[in-house]
This record gives structure tokens, sequence and C-alpha cells, in this order.
């Protein structure tokens, strides 16, 4: 099996390979559109801001790529936020994959001593509907660090709740996408990742 990580301007990509490596999976790192769309699974992994994100991937014609992509895509973090329709953090217009918005974590006065932003560290997710999640329960945990969020709507697959509910994973047709970091949630994050390598299509 051919599995691809985009190459962009964004960290986190060699997590997601030594995740993959773990699993005794071996992916190549490139941004060649051959190689992407010849790919029998794409990973759309992320960190960083979005607006400048979407620059560089409309400069490199990486945006219309990736939404002409046929085979399993998961984008995680960032990845997942620049699949959605839209994003407060620059005021970015994103790929649509997903009609979802993105929007900042707001702390109220009242949420000041409970809460930080970003929000950092392990939190569960519910109401599982993928075979992203199989053999996941709602009680496991997963890691997240972000400021931005997905709201939720009729792709969220996953939920997960600080501050709102967000989405912390979404779904339509052959693209699936996390909030949260599968590379860095331990056994749980593995199973995800192994889910997604595994899916019948």
């Amino acid at each position: 099996m051919k599995i691809v990580i985009i190459k962009y301007n964004a960290g986190n990509i060699r997590s997601v390979d030594f995740a993959l490596q773990r699993l005794g999976l071996s992916a190549l790192i490139t941004a060649d559109p051959n190689e992407i769309r010849s790919a029998d699974r794409v990973i759309f992994p992320g960190v960083g801001e979005a607006s400048t994100t979407m620059s560089y991937l409309k400069f490199h014609k990486l945006d219309t790529l990736i939404r002409d992509l046929r085979q399993p895509v998961l984008g995680v973090c960032l990845g997942l936020q620049l699949m959605c329709a839209h994003s407060e953090e620059g005021d970015t217009e994103c790929l649509g994959i997903f009609p979802e918005k993105v929007k900042k974590f707001v702390l109220s006065q009242d949420d000041s001593t409970s809460f930080k932003i970003p929000h950092m560290g392990w939190n569960s997710v519910s109401g599982l509907k993928t075979p992203l999640f199989d053999h996941v329960s709602n009680e496991d945990y997963f890691y997240f660090v972000h400021s931005f969020y997905a709201t939720t709507g009729a792709d969220t697959v996953a939920t997960c709740n600080y501050l709102v509910p967000f989405s912390a994973a979404l779904q339509r047709d052959n693209f699936y996408a996390t909030q949260f970091h599968p590379e860095k949630s331990g056994k749980t994050g593995a199973k995800i990742l192994e889910n997604f390598i595994n899916l019948i299509v």
C-alpha cells in the first residue's frame, strides 16, 4: 500500500511519519501531485496558522489537488480546520470539503479560572459514528492542542466538549479528519491511524 503524507509549510509532519513507522508502515512525504494522486491513502497533517497555510496551498495548487482526491484522505489538527469552509483565524476561506466553520475559543470571565487557551491535553470524545473509531470507546482519551475549533454539523462523527461542544472528527465521503492528534494519543491514536489505513474502499 502506498501512503503519502502531504508536505507543505506546516509542522508535525514527521510526528505522523514516526507514528506510522511504529505500526510497521512506511510513508512518502511529498508535495509531488503525481505521487499524491497515485497514493492509496493520503494524510494531511499540520500545526500552524490558517491564512498563511492556505496561501501556500493555493500558490502551489495543492488546494485544488486535495479537493479532487478520491482515495481516503485523513486531515489532522490544522488539516481538519483547513478542510472546513472558513476559519476565523485570519478570516480565511478554506478548502470547503466540510461545511463546518472554524471559530476561536473565547474565555468568559467565569471560564478563566477553569479553562485555558489553547485547549491542550487529554480529553474524551463521544458520538463516534465512523469506521475510524472501530474498537474505540467513548471512554478513550485523545491528545488535543488547539486554539480554534470546528463547529458541529452534519459531518461531525465525534464530539469533544471544551468550553463548547466541537467537532473532534469529521467525515464526508472519502475525507476524514481529526482535531486531536492520533500520532500523540498513544495506543488509542494508533488504532485511529490503523483503522484509516485499513478502511475498506
